[in-house]
This record gives C-alpha cells, sequence and structure tokens, in this order.
C-alpha cells in the first residue's frame, strides 16, 4: 500500500478500524432511532417521542468533545498508543451493552434513563478515539500521503457505516416485524464488539509514534497540554478557528448523513429494505467522496478542497432535495442520494491531515481531537432542527431541509477562508 512499512500500515489500519467501528455503532441508532422511540420513549406524540429519541442520540454526540478534551490530553502526556487501547476498550464495551438494555414495557421510566446513560459512555470514548487515530497516523506516515491516508482514514467511518446498513438489511430479513423489535435490533449492537477486537488485537502490534517520542526524549513533553490550549493567545486562536470549520462540517453532515434514515422512512415513506438500501448508497459515495477530497487537498490543498464541496453544497443542496423528494423510481432516488452526499459530506476528507498538521506535538491530539468533536457541540443539533422545521410542513421539506444544509455550507466556508493551508507541515519538528 502506496510503498509504506509494515509498521506505517499497520498504524493506519489500526486507526482506521477504531473510526469503522465509531461508524458502525453511530449508524445503528440512526438506522433504529424509529423503534428506538417506540421501545424507550412510548410517547403519545410521535413526533415528540422522535424527538426525545433523538435528543439521546444527540447525548452521545455532545459527549464526543469531553472525551476529546480528556483523552487527547492523556494522549499528549503519556502517548497515543495507551490513549488508543483504553478508547476502543471503552465503546466497544458500550455499543455491546446497548444491545442487552432493558425496554419501557420492562423497567419503565429506567429504560430511557439507562439507555442515555450508556449512550453518554459511549461518546466519551468515541470521542478519544478520533484525535489519537488521526494524529499517530499523521505523525507516522510520509507527508507526500498525508492527504490521501486522511481522506482514507476519515473513509473508516463510512466503512463502518456501508457494514452497519448491511447488518440492518440482513437484521429485518432474519427476524420480520415483531422479532426485530424483539431480538433483531439488540443483535445488531452485539455484532459491534466483532471490530473491536479485531482494532484492539492490531493496536497491541503498533508502536508509539516517532514525534511524540522524540519530545518524551528530549523531556519536551507538556505538563498540561489542554491547558496550554486555552490560555496561550496564539493556540486558543488557531483552535477557535478550526472549531469554526469543524461546527459548519457536522452540522452540513448531521443535517444530510445523521438525519438520512428518519427522512427516508418518515418523511418520504420508504420500506425499511429500500432504506437500507440507499444508506448503503450514501454510506459507499460518503467512502469514496472523503477519499477523493484527502487526495485532493494534497494536490490544491487543504482548505481548498474543503471549500469546494461547500461551495457546491450551498447551490446544490435544495434543486438536489427537491429532485430526491419528487423521485419516482429507486434509479431516481439512488442519483439524488449519491449527488447529496457527495457535496454534503466529502469535505471532510482533509481534516484529519489538516488539524494535525495545525498543531504542535506537545498540544497536537487535545487541540486535534477536542477541536473535530468541539463541532459536535452545535453541529450535532442538525437532525432535531431539521425534525422541528420538518414537522407538518410536508410542501416544503425539500427547502427546509436544503435551507439547513446551506447554513452548514457557509459556516464551512467561513471556517475555510480563515484557516490556512498546511500541507507541508513537518509533523516530527513540529
Amino acid at each position: 500500500m502506496l510503498g509504506l512499512t509494515k509498521q506505517q500500515k499497520t498504524v493506519v489500519l489500526g486507526s482506521w478500524l477504531g473510526w469503522s467501528l465509531d461508524g458502525y455503532d453511530l449508524v445503528l441508532m440512526l438506522l433504529v432511532i424509529p423503534l428506538i422511540s417506540e421501545l424507550f420513549f412510548p410517547l403519545a406524540d410521535p413526533t415528540f417521542a422522535l424527538l426525545a429519541t433523538f435528543a439521546a442520540y444527540v447525548v452521545t454526540l455532545i459527549m464526543r468533545p469531553f472525551g476529546g478534551a480528556f483523552f487527547g490530553n492523556f494522549a499528549d502526556k503519556f502517548g497515543r498508543k495507551k490513549t488508543m487501547m483504553i478508547t476502543i476498550m471503552g465503546f466497544s464495551i458500550a455499543t455491546f451493552a446497548t444491545g442487552l438494555l432493558p425496554t419501557w414495557e420492562m423497567v419503565g421510566l429506567l429504560a430511557p434513563i439507562f439507555l442515555i446513560m450508556l449512550r453518554f459512555l459511549q461518546g466519551f470514548f468515541a470521542g478519544g478515539e478520533w484525535g489519537s487515530g488521526a494524529v499517530i497516523t499523521m505523525e507516522t506516515v510520509p507527508k507526500k500521503y498525508r492527504g490521501l491516508l486522511s481522506g482514507f482514514l476519515q473513509s473508516g467511518f463510512n466503512f463502518g457505516f456501508v457494514i452497519a446498513a448491511i447488518t440492518f438489511q440482513f437484521a429485518i430479513t432474519a427476524f420480520p416485524a415483531e422479532e426485530f423489535a424483539e431480538i433483531g435490533w439488540r443483535v445488531m449492537f452485539f455484532t459491534g464488539i466483532i471490530p473491536g477486537l479485531v482494532a484492539l488485537f492490531i493496536r497491541f502490534k503498533m508502536k508509539e509514534s516517532e514525534a511524540w517520542l522524540a519530545k518524551s526524549k528530549q523531556h519536551k513533553i507538556e505538563k498540561s497540554p489542554l491547558r496550554k490550549l486555552l490560555f496561550s493567545k496564539q493556540e486558543r486562536k488557531h483552535f477557535f478557528y478550526a472549531l469554526i470549520l469543524m461546527t459548519g462540517l457536522m452540522f452540513s453532515y448531521y443535517a444530510t448523513m445523521g438525519f438520512f434514515p428518519t427522512f427516508l422512512q418518515n418523511y418520504m415513506v420508504l420500506e425499511k429494505s429500500e432504506v437500507a438500501s440507499l444508506m448503503i448508497v450514501a454510506t459507499i459515495t460518503s467512502l469514496c467522496g472523503t477519499i477523493f477530497a484527502g487526495y485532493l487537498s494534497q494536490i490544491i490543498g487543504r482548505m481548498k478542497a474543503v471549500a469546494v464541496f461547500a461551495s457546491a453544497a450551498a447551490i446544490l443542496a435544495i434543486p438536489i432535495l427537491y429532485g430526491l423528494v419528487n423521485a419516482t423510481t429507486f434509479v431516481e432516488r439512488i442519483i439524488f442520494t449519491i449527488l447529496l452526499i457527495m457535496v454534503a459530506t466529502s469535505g471532510f476528507g482533509p481534516i484529519p491531515a489538516f488539524l494535525s498538521e495545525r498543531f504542535s506535538t506537545e498540544i497536537r491530539n487535545s487541540a486535534s481531537g477536542f477541536a473535530y468533536n468541539g463541532g459536535l457541540l452545535f453541529g450535532s443539533w442538525a437532525p432535531l432542527i431539521a425534525v422541528s422545521l420538518l414537522s407538518n410542513n410536508g410542501d416544503l421539506v425539500p427547502f427546509l431541509l436544503g435551507a439547513t444544509v446551506i447554513i452548514g455550507s457557509l459556516i464551512i466556508l467561513v471556517g475555510a477562508k480563515i484557516n490556512p493551508d498546511t500541507r507541508d507541515a513537518d509533523l516530527i519538528k513540529s
């Protein structure tokens, strides 16, 4: 693979698998949100029940910045590899445990409380996963491949989506109707332990980042990386600018990809089998798009590559959604799905490289993990905003959802404008 050494391949694969598991868990929740709302929030108003379920989902995302800050700080002080071992075990167990949860019918009010508590834990550990995986990968691979491998690393999230969508397809076939509501959704979460164990095994073979080891040998490990990030004027400015970019990317992503299964089921009223098929199309599109955007960023620059896709999303979101809502055949829905997801999500491709290149080694993990996940503090509310806007506004669905995507795209463009190109950064010396 690109002439990488065995150790470099191990690092790339170990990081990619961790992010795949995270994508797997998140999309499982998205695919079963309508069912979860019935099992854990059996309220009289279905829209309110759906909002409550999305709120439980958003809890996972909101906890990520805290996990990113905590584990990023830990990784800058004690090493990337140790952190990655802890985070993969933490959220693998949380994913598996979701399948063990009792429903409202079994324990009443305790059911949603247990669900929210478990999603808190899952979000906390997952928040630490991205930063360490992105940083150790970018610190390990050659500079000339960072753009492409940045896109590849980010595609792991989408690969997890693909596997989850396929698992969902098998589950609804193996456990039809009542059986799926009783046991099928649980089996889906149980399978999440498998990629976690594989990733854990691979990470045992990984070596620590040379950039971090060099700082450790020189006794230049920052005593409080997070404090330096927040109280150094220059670093705080870099962090804030990166946070603006990530907020836009997250908002645009969750207004489309994050809301897509619910949009297809509840607003386009498609069958579960077609929803699963379109989700597979969407995730493969996003996977390919992020790899391409990462590769493109090595040629034209990180921020220019991000801006290309954000501009396309701002211009095309409403026409594409109008076409999707009014499509009459499955093939037409596939075409509009590909177009929507390509322009709205591909901009993530250069992000692992950009955030790793933007900050010095002493605070790189803290800053990258916190900035990336920090975008979720506002960006993750996009599905809730979409549900609120689309309720009782059937004729305006493509325009209102399109406007939500445009808001995210405009924030991305602001972030791309104020952040510099970083592709020539030396991660060993910085």
